[in-house]
């Protein structure tokens, strides 16, 4: 590949990050023909794509962007794995290739600019995927109190897997900050002055 190669494929690159929703780094090795077509077409199917180049290139095309942070995820034999719509969706089907153990090996992922380890990618896997989400969401608008109250403790609501899932990135989980405490008693405001006894007595 002669220079003018390498510049239009680091560009190609850059503005596929630049449509992406989330980025996956894997290693990939190994993998037979019908593996490989499989896999690529199970990426189709959610609107994803791996690209195979060399960790030169693709340092050069993360350079400047929001998925900057995978270079460190870079070395030896990798594919670049693109959403170019629902990342829970790209999460499900990488994660659906799990036979090929270390022939497909996640590394890590970036997400909304923010790094995403492995835990965190089969995390997101377990999510809804957006359209039902989005139904969720709309509900909210119309549902009453004890409604919201339900929907944010069942186990397997977006938000609750959310709060999991990145808030442990994010070190969520903090203790909150305890109320202001009392006015003390030495700081509380005067009270009106009592009434003088009328005249005549004590």
């Amino acid at each position: 590949m002669n220079k003018e190669q390498k510049t239009a494929l680091v560009d190609e690159l850059t503005q596929s990050l630049g449509r992406a929703s989330i980025a996956l780094v894997s290693e990939y090795r190994g993998m037979t023909a019908a593996q490989s077509t499989e896999m690529r077409k199970r990426l189709r199917a959610v609107r994803g794509e791996m690209r195979v180049a060399k960790n030169t290139l693709v340092r050069r095309a993360i350079k400047g962007t929001p998925y900057e942070a995978l270079d460190e995820k870079l070395g030896g034999q990798i594919g670049l794995i693109l959403s170019y719509e629902d990342p829970v969706a790209l999460a499900k089907a990488f994660t659906s290739f799990g036979p090929l153990g270390d022939k497909l090996k996640l590394r890590g992922a970036v997400l909304g600019g923010k790094p995403l380890s492995v835990e965190e990618v089969q995390a997101l896997a377990t999510l809804p995927p957006r359209d039902v989400v989005f139904g969720q969401l709309l509900g909210l608008l119309n549902a009453p109190a004890t409604q919201l109250v339900r929907l944010l403790n069942e186990p397997g609501s977006y938000l609750a897997r959310v709060i999991d899932a990145i808030g442990k990135k994010n070190g969520a989980g903090e203790a909150p900050a305890a109320p202001p405490s009392a006015t003390p008693a030495s700081e509380a405001p005067p009270t009106d002055a009592a009434p003088a006894a009328p005249e005549g007595q004590a």
